[in-house]
């Protein structure tokens, strides 16, 4: 596939999104069914990150009704065992808060390892590994003005020629040159290098010695790297694409910033344990793992809000500086009732106020959720006309989420976002009202308002067909799997997501990133597009290689359609 050809598609997309269909039209379009010949492609382009090489055929094969069940029953499907094995070498996907604490510690855990108040990771490896970026760190500390500069460090370890190798030659032959030194002299070598020359021999290092030249960048930003791969290899290779969408989807609903304090070492659970298992449960259930998650606590300061006084025996502490709105505020506003839902400022301190007392049992160690009474506001609370008597607990906040799940504004909300999402950025009302009466008739059974949507004529029509411009995350993801992807590593393509503009759990607001398209169109972000796209039909995204023949396989709905064109960035 020739640049020209890639390119040039991508020039004209920036003159397609000009033409917008008038209201009526619209309107008309949701009326107007998708030949059934276009049903599984659409289905594709919704319910997965993109359709692969072979996937219309296989669709058909099962049936579209039946492949769409199997997807809203993920427990039902074999996950991909490829996808396993690459997950395996991101360790830390798999620890608690508190192992990441330990294998991965931040520099104030280091120092308290050096104290000995804590001790060092059990993995030999890794416990060398942070042994000697300590023991350098120190012995430059000590040594002052009089530290060697790098260059003078790699040049006592190593000769001109291994030197050379290692600066110019091309990855395979950094790695020979770098295993031809002594083992023993290995890791301190790789902790003087440059950062230019560890990362020219990553491509073709082995996973151990990766994770090594990560480290070397510091422990902790190990964790943040492992959940953006992770993000990017389930998305392409996962078998459970539709749990994968509203994984991303629900993590956005419920934003919880990556580089806020403790939440480096909160988001790898909250994302596993709290947002993945409840996508197609009921939604309180979602909203109360969410609202007694470290991560969200932590995020919205919610572990530090108290009453107006502490109870007996009880006091505030250096950090406790009183009531916190935050979290209040965010779960009315966009969490349930949305910012017409019906509610004052005075239901937010109200619900402030219930809330006070849940907090985190060391936040800074990875700890968990726990109710403090004696921070809690024990005096009578009204919220939304509706009374929660004095002297409670922590049922006083369970009581605010079952009166927020069971409003008709939340069920609405939630309706129109979910329609957003897959429908189309400005959903037909009609749609919404019958999503929010499901929602209503089943006390929040988040699988069946998805059953609704997807059986509804306005999901197959013309309407909402190729409506949508694609997230950053999922074109990137898309345009990989089209193209028959195969990802050694995925920092690469974490890279380009952001390029994009959507940093992987890096939105710093608590809105999340957007689920309408429109949001997404700008002229940077425009460009990236293009770039990536010309960059992965040639092979030169590192650790991805694509074959860009079989993105054209007659039969798929990715026939003929370049990686950069208009109809490649909708869907």
């Amino acid at each position: 596939m020739s640049s020209r050809k890639l390119l040039a598609p991508g020039v004209l997309l920036c003159l397609s999104l000009a033409a917008t269909p008038k209201n009526a039209d619209r309107t008309r379009a949701f009326h107007q069914s998708i030949p059934n010949s276009n049903r599984v492609v659409h289905a594709l382009n919704r319910l997965t990150f993109g359709p692969r090489p072979g996937d219309v055929a296989r669709v058909q094969a099962i049936g579209l009704k039946k492949w769409m069940d199997l997807q809203l029953h993920p427990e039902r499907i074999p996950e991909n065992p490829l996808l396993t094995e690459k997950l395996q070498a991101l360790d830390s996907l798999f620890m608690t808060s508190e192992q990441m604490v330990d294998n991965y510690p931040p520099p104030q855990m280091v120092r308290r390892m050096l104290a000995g108040r804590l001790p060092f990771p059990t993995d030999p490896d890794r416990r060398m590994m942070i042994q000697k970026l300590v023991d350098r760190f120190e012995r430059r500390q000590k040594q002052g003005d009089q530290a060697p500069a790098p260059e003078q460090e790699v040049s006592g370890l190593l000769t001109p020629e291994q030197l050379r190798s290692l600066r110019t030659g091309t990855p395979a032959e950094r790695l020979a040159a770098f295993q031809a030194l002594p083992s023993s002299a290995q890791d301190d070598v790789l902790l003087v290098l440059p950062q230019g020359i560890r990362q020219g021999m990553y491509a073709a290092a082995s996973p151990e010695l990766r994770r090594k030249i990560e480290l070397t960048a510091g422990p902790q930003q190990v964790v943040a790297l492992d959940l953006t791969e992770g993000k990017l290899l389930r998305a392409i290779y996962s078998e459970r694409q539709l749990q994968e969408i509203l994984t991303d989807f629900w993590f956005n609903h419920f934003n919880v910033y990556l580089d806020k304090g403790a939440d480096r070492f909160l988001v790898t659970a909250y994302e596993r344990d709290v947002i993945r298992p409840h996508v197609f449960g009921k939604f309180r259930d979602l909203l109360e793992a969410t609202a007694k998650s470290p991560a969200m606590l932590f995020y919205l300061d919610n572990w530090q809000s108290v009453g107006p006084k502490p109870a007996p025996g009880g006091r505030l502490g250096k950090n406790r500086s009183g009531l916190n709105e935050n979290y209040g505020r965010e779960l009315m506003e966009l969490h349930t009732l949305g910012v017409d839902g019906g509610y004052t400022q005075q239901d937010v301190t109200e619900v402030a106020r219930c809330f006070t007392g849940w907090t985190i049992n060391r936040p800074d160690l990875g700890g968990a959720f726990t109710f403090n009474p004696r921070m809690h506001d024990t005096g009578e609370k009204t919220v939304l006309g509706v009374k929660i008597p004095a002297n409670g607990g922590v049922e006083d906040g369970e009581k605010v989420l079952d009166i927020l799940a069971r409003r008709p504004a939340t069920a609405r909300f939630i309706s129109r976002k979910l329609a957003i999402r897959f429908v189309a950025d400005d959903p037909p009302p009609a749609l919404v009202d019958r999503m929010a009466q499901t929602f209503l008739k089943t006390g929040g059974d988040l699988r069946e308002v998805m059953r609704t949507m997807l059986g509804s004529k306005e999901f197959w029509s013309a309407g909402a067909y190729r409506s949508k411009m694609k997230s950053p995350l999922e074109l990137v993801a898309s345009a990989v799997r089209a193209g028959n992807g195969n990802v050694d590593y995925a920092s690469a393509l974490v890279n380009q997501v952001a390029q994009m503009g959507e940093p992987l759990y890096r939105k710093q607001e608590p809105t999340g990133y957007s689920n309408s398209g429109k949001d997404w169109i700008n002229s940077a972000g425009l460009l990236a597009r293009m770039n990536f796209a010309l960059n992965l039909a040639n092979n030169k995204v590192p650790g991805v290689a694509v074959d860009a023949a079989k993105a054209a396989e007659p039969g798929d709905s990715a026939a003929g359609v370049p990686l950069g064109s208009p109809e490649f960035q909708r869907h």
